[in-house]
């Protein structure tokens, strides 16, 4: 029932009411009517199908609507300028500003991410986020014409910028954050302005057309003050390539964990992996974990336990994924500007939202050189009293007299409070013994997902080959304590 007709039928209602109480409420109905008179509708992302891309073949059209959320309007987004093209009085230029901007769109369809990105980065901090809805020209079954659009849309959109600027908008609190190929308009957008704007996020960058091209007809680190990209699908619809100051490879940035294996698992088995960078950045700003990254020049390196160093990164250790990525962006330019080809990092995740897995790193000291060519097993005891079971990188270890040997170890579920250590070291079955002891004059296990927390140290203890054990840990000594301190990392 539409506002006049209800407002007539509460009018002839108001004559049963005495002289001045029907004034009051005229009055009233009055006022309620005027102002849902000046109430305009929510702009919508575009509605397009598969109709769409047949008439693009025919009639190709490229339009840009740039629709504006903040606090004040959540779920109803508002046009950036409006008709008189004066800005939106909700655009707070003293504001960060985080521009969202969408890949290619085959059948017209909105991004299932788009409203859960939108709420999440509103809900982790006060900015306004302006969605780049240039869905008209992403919807076309010819791919090559949508890659082309990308250069029209960032023409449009330095337009745009241009007028915000004169508004007192900055450049530098302007955060890009596209997918496939809205990370290389981003690119485009920020190639305009001479790598000014503050920071380009590309999540999984579009691959065909974009591989093996140039850094101007690409999204590049220079587009930006800081560029970091995640990786998730390099051998399906993303780009291999590092691009940024920072490039993640989640699970090697290939296949994920959780997507379907299969081309009979339809849609879902073309788009996962390819979609999995938006929804580990999400989960980056949904949750307290860090997604701790380690510096390797490959993954298999990677999974064979050769990449545990992150002394390169200075005090602030090993990056994190996602949005605090930002916290490294000095010390990954300085290493750019050394020549540093690649600051290229690796790290596992799990299947299923959040995707966090949690590293801690087993440092141990032998007193002998008796332990070779056997293997390390490892696991916690958690604060219920339930064995925790790691996936350790580089089980087969030699060992060397004091010298320390460092482990990495990946668990799915985070061990706070840790009872005990359970270690066990293995011979080769070819190499029985059931009667070798092996002197370990120090084992410390510390957390390098959550560094602040204190390490436990095991002192001068015997280990019996081919059986497993559980210790009791302690604090370390403040001696190892400090050593800990200065390099919260491996």
């Amino acid at each position: 029932m539409n506002f006049r007709i209800s407002f007539a039928l509460n009018l002839r209602a108001a004559f049963t009411l005495t002289g001045f109480q029907m004034k009051v409420y005229i009055f009233l109905c009055l006022m309620c009517w005027a102002r849902s008179e000046n109430e305009r509708p929510c702009l919508e992302f575009s509605h397009l199908n598969i109709l769409d891309s047949i008439k693009d073949l025919f009639i190709p059209k490229t339009n840009v609507v740039l629709m504006l959320y903040t606090r004040n309007s959540r779920s109803c987004a508002e046009p950036l300028f409006e008709q008189d093209n004066s800005l939106n009085v909700n655009f707070n230029t003293s504001k960060k500003t985080v521009w969202l901007i969408h890949g290619y769109r085959p059948t017209g369809s909105t991004p299932v991410w788009l409203q859960n990105l939108l709420k999440v980065l509103l809900t982790h901090e006060d900015l306004n986020v302006i969605v780049v809805d240039w869905n008209r020209g992403a919807t076309t079954f010819i791919y090559n014409r949508a890659v082309k659009n990308t250069r029209k849309v960032a023409a449009c959109l330095g337009t745009y910028i241009q007028t915000l600027l004169s508004h007192g908008a900055s450049l530098d609190t302007f955060h890009f954050i596209g997918m496939s190929l809205g990370a290389h308009l981003s690119g485009f957008v920020g190639k305009i302005f001479q790598g000014q704007v503050g920071r380009i996020t590309g999540l999984d960058p579009a691959g065909p057309r974009f591989s093996g091209q140039p850094c101007n007809e690409r999204l590049d680190y220079t587009d930006a003050k800081f560029v970091d990209v995640i990786h998730s699908d390099t051998d399906g619809l993303g780009i291999k390539e590092p691009l940024g100051h920072i490039d993640f490879y989640p699970n090697g940035g290939k296949k994920q964990p959780g997507c379907p294996t299969s081309i009979f698992s339809g849609i879902a088995y073309i788009k996962c992996d390819h979609q999995r960078a938006v929804y580990l950045f999400m989960a980056s700003l949904e949750t307290t974990c860090h997604f701790i990254s380690f510096p390797c020049s490959s993954y298999k390196d990677f999974l064979a336990g050769s990449c545990v160093d992150c002394d390169d990164f200075q005090e602030k250790s090993c990056p994190w994924l996602g949005n605090r990525a930002e916290r490294w962006k000095d010390i990954l330019k300085e290493r750019k500007e050394k020549k540093f080809l690649r600051n290229t990092v690796f790290l596992d995740t799990t299947g299923t939202r959040p995707f966090c897995s949690y590293y801690f790193v087993l440092s141990i000291t032998a007193l002998d050189n008796s332990m070779k060519n056997g293997f390390i097993t490892f696991k916690l005891l958690n604060q219920v009293g339930m064995v925790e079971e790691p996936k350790i990188y580089e089980k087969k270890r030699s060992f060397y007299q004091l010298q320390e040997v460092k482990i990495l170890a990946q668990f799915s579920n985070d061990v706070i409070s840790i009872l005990g250590i359970g270690l066990g070291y293995f011979q080769n079955s070819n190499q029985q013994c059931s009667q070798c002891n092996y002197n370990i004059h120090r084992v410390m296990v510390q957390s390098l997902t959550n560094p602040e927390r204190p390490p436990l140290c095991i002192y001068n203890f015997v280990l019996k080959g081919n059986e497993e054990v559980f210790l009791s840990p302690s604090t370390c000594t403040s001696e190892d304590l400090i050593k800990a301190e200065k390099g919260r990392r491996l």
